[in-house]
Formats: C-alpha cells, structure tokens, sequence
C-alpha cells in the first residue's frame, strides 16, 4: 500500500491530477489525458531564455549571445545598442533569470490560466 500526502493548497488541483494518473498508471489503468502540451512557439521562447541565461552565466555579452542564438549575419557591425536583437536578448536573458528564480512553476498551472 502507497500513502500520498496532498497538501490543500492553491496547487491541490495540479497535485490531485498527477496523483491520480500516478494511481492509474500504478494500476494498470489508462490515465487521463496530460494536461495540454505548450504551444511550439512558447516552447522555442523558453529554450531560448535557458539558453541565454547559460550564456550569460558564462559571462558572454548580450551580443556574443545573440550572435550564438540568432547568427552572428542577423547581427549589424553598427548600430547593435539599438537593434531590436539586442533588445530581444536582454528579455530573454530576463526570462531565463526568472524561470531560474522559480516562475518555472508557472508551467504547471497552464491549464487555469490563459498562455
């Protein structure tokens, strides 16, 4: 016999359906459907964040990132304090920052709030 200790929390919705497939699977039964799969789109932003928040770990600048992220031909000689790559870089670099700082999370509560 297994024990599962579910919080009644803001998450207990989450939590119960992943119990519950857990249940399912350990029993030989289908489990219900995942919860909807990000968008393609939102996908590549979030791989994009992480791979820019590595770069910047490394100590690259936000141009020796987007020369990795988008190539080092979308990127001008000239005029890269106002290109809106850089601009671009810079918030995923954020985005990547807060996803390392616990806005993760969000992830799982895609399906009570709109994407």
């Amino acid at each position: 016999m297994l024990i599962l200790e579910l919080p009644l929390d803001a998450e207990f919705d989450v939590r119960s359906r992943a119990a519950h497939r857990l249940w399912s699977a350990l029993g030989g039964r289908r489990p219900r459907p995942p919860l909807p799969a990000l968008s393609a789109q939102r996908r590549q932003r979030i791989t994009l964040a992480i791979r820019a928040l590595d770069g910047r770990a490394e100590g690259n600048s936000y141009r020796a990132i987007a020369e990795a992220l988008f190539g080092k031909n979308r990127i001008p000689d000239h005029a890269w304090k106002t290109h809106d790559l850089r601009n671009r870089t810079i918030r995923l670099v954020q985005s990547g920052l807060a996803l390392m700082r616990g806005s993760y999370r969000a992830l799982l509560q895609r399906s009570r709030r709109k994407q």
